[in-house]
């Protein structure tokens, strides 16, 4: 059942759209920027839009009640921590306008946003926040059908229980085997924490078993760190399996947990396939991506290439070095709010400069990072030389464990300023 706060969003709503066409909306004194998903880049930026500018209308549309997050999730995998940690309700957005709905349609000539129940909304500024949707027209063998077996645990929620049960489930002496799609996609540094924190679960549970990671690429975020960790920490257990060695899946057959690669076929007791991506549906349907599956956007004020008035944030988003991670997406979110309130104020937006750091665990006490500053240079963003690094790859025993303490108080503090 709709929430009240809902309710009261829905039915504004609609009473703006009957009252005001778009010429008259936008003149008003309280403009109204709609925000479409509710994961860390929307919610960020509807919290942002109303601490800078109290007199616009902002209003969310969210279907799910609750948001359960992706960082960290690994842990769950590992039977670390439960899934409620990772769940986030929406009680804390303050006065923004929450509407229980899925966005369906975007007439970006009338600003309008059409939702699954046939409501409209109209809006002088409308924000894509979508995330990812997974693409399983491009892994043949790959559906929807076949993730109930072979889970991605990519979207975070019934997909990670799912992989957690099977781990648990598994013989000691099994294998493990997991697959990491081509760049760009949603956390480059994830797959490879899943698959340390998973070596993890089975050092200590199950100390027989293997874990094969089938690569579609030759090189990956923070691999140094990693591969040191794994020598370190799990000697004969981790196997990773290059492009330039075979490594890219060409397909799957879920019926027998069987990857296929150009140089042969592995078979596994668990398969986790983490299929390419692209930008979440609306972003298809609203015109904002472009043939890679992706959105183009303005580095200053994140307004997409493709479609005036519309801003695109997130991982859906893709303009430049900027990785996508939920610390980008924040970030992207304050920016975006920024620029949004400027305009519609007819002011000049500022140049940003935004910050991504990105903790992975290697196990529970061994945690490792990167961090970069980002701002616009020939119309993408672009890397600040010198400004970033990543942890030292000779780091002591203590800086390994505090660097996992860092992780969980970055959860905390960014879910916590996120959603309230």
């Amino acid at each position: 059942m709709p929430s009240r706060r809902a309710v009261l969003g829905v039915a504004a709503a609609s009473v703006a759209a009957a009252a005001f066409p778009l010429p008259q909306l936008r003149a008003q004194a309280r403009p109204r920027v709609v925000v479409i998903g509710g994961g860390f880049a929307g919610a960020s930026c509807a919290r942002a839009l109303k601490q800078m500018d109290r007199d616009l209308a902002v209003t969310l549309v969210e279907p799910e009640a609750a948001y359960v997050a992706c960082p960290f999730s690994n842990t769950v995998l590992a039977g670390l921590r439960g899934i409620e940690a990772q769940t986030f309700g929406y009680d804390g957005l303050g006065d923004v306008g929450l509407i229980r709905k899925r966005a369906v349609a975007v007439d970006a000539e009338r600003g309008r946003v059409r939702l699954n129940d046939g409501t409209n909304i109209d809006y002088a500024r409308l924000v894509l926040a979508p995330g990812i949707e997974l693409n399983f027209d491009a892994l043949p063998g790959y559906d929807a059908a076949a993730a109930e077996i072979m889970p991605h645990a990519w979207k975070a929620g019934p997909q990670t229980l799912l992989l957690r049960d099977q781990l648990a489930a598994i013989q000691d002496g099994g294998t493990v085997i997991l697959s990491a799609p081509a760049n760009p996609f949603r956390c480059p540094p994830g797959p490879y924490e899943r698959a340390s924190l998973i070596a993890h679960y089975l050092k200590t549970s199950k100390p027989r078993s293997k874990l094969i990671i089938l690569d579609a690429k030759d090189a990956f975020s923070k691999q140094r760190l990693f591969e040191a960790a794994w020598q370190e920490l799990y000697p004969g257990l981790i196997e990773w399996v290059p492009l330039s060695a075979g490594g890219q899946v060409t397909e799957v057959d879920a019926a027998t947990r069987t990857f296929v690669t150009e140089f042969g076929s592995h078979k596994a007791d668990v398969a986790s396939v983490i299929p390419p991506q692209r930008a979440g549906a609306i972003a298809q349907v609203a015109g904002v991506a472009d043939q890679t599956g992706w959105c183009p956007i303005d580095p200053v004020t994140f307004e997409s290439q493709l479609r005036p008035g519309i801003h695109v944030i997130g991982d859906a988003a893709i303009g430049g070095a900027m990785p996508k991670s939920a610390f980008s997406a924040n970030a992207q979110a304050k920016a975006c709010a920024a620029a949004v309130a400027a305009l519609l104020r007819e002011r000049e937006p500022t140049q940003p400069k935004l910050i991504n750091t990105c903790y992975s665990l290697v196990a529970p006490d061994y945690g490792i990072s990167i961090a970069g500053v980002y701002q616009p240079r020939d119309g993408l963003l672009a890397e600040v030389e010198g400004a970033g690094g990543t942890s030292p790859l000779d780091a002591a025993k203590e800086v390994r464990e505090l660097e996992a303490a860092y992780a969980e108080d970055w959860f905390r503090t960014i879910t916590s300023e996120v959603f309230g």
